[in-house]
């Protein structure tokens, strides 16, 4: 019988070693049993629209929204995302991931302070790009919606554009997204 270079048996007669070959048995049933970790769907919704807030409190910013159903209960989700802010004078402005109407992959609210998945401050009239991850377990196979708020301290943050979007080869505007993956447990 050979012997596989960490000493173990080297068996011919299973299946699973005939899918990995040159393995022994218990880890070819070890590597046919990780299962665990693989993307099985992605939703992913782009808004490439402008969007203009001037709100002190969080807001969604319409068309960043996106559903995924799990297939199992022990799912995780993945959020990721970038929102393209621009803002027009020294502010701070903030988004969160939302699952239905609860606040998910925020830091914590400590005092007045709020939470937030990502921040943003423009010293002067600036553009930035905020970005998220979350791995949510929502423990659920019914369809779960996410989506993006914004909040900004100044007068004015704009969404995919920049604050003078005025009509020239110089001034560009961009996208936002929000991408969903369900990743096996």
């Amino acid at each position: 019988m050979a012997v596989t270079p960490a000493g173990t048996p080297y068996v011919e007669s299973s299946d699973n070693v005939a899918d990995y070959p040159g393995v022994s048995l218990a880890l070819a049933n070890h590597i046919d049993g990780l299962d665990g970790g693989k993307v099985l769907q992605v939703v992913s919704v782009t808004k490439v629209d402008t969007f203009i807030t001037s709100s002190g409190s969080y807001v969604d910013i319409t068309g960043l929204t996106a559903t995924i159903t799990p297939s199992s209960t022990s799912s995780k989700i993945l959020v990721l995302t970038k929102v393209s802010v621009n803002t027009a004078a020294a502010n701070i402005v903030s988004i969160q991931i939302l699952r239905g109407a609860t606040a998910v992959g925020g830091g914590t609210a400590v005092g007045i302070r709020g939470s937030a998945t990502s921040s943003f401050y423009g010293a002067a009239s600036g553009t930035g790009s905020l970005d998220g991850n979350y791995l949510d377990s929502p423990a659920s196979t019914s369809a779960q919606t996410y989506k993006i708020q914004c909040m900004t301290s100044g007068p004015t943050t704009r969404i995919n554009t920049t604050y003078n979007d005025s009509n020239s080869t110089l001034v560009t505007r961009t996208s936002s997204t929000i991408t969903l993956m369900e990743i096996s447990a």
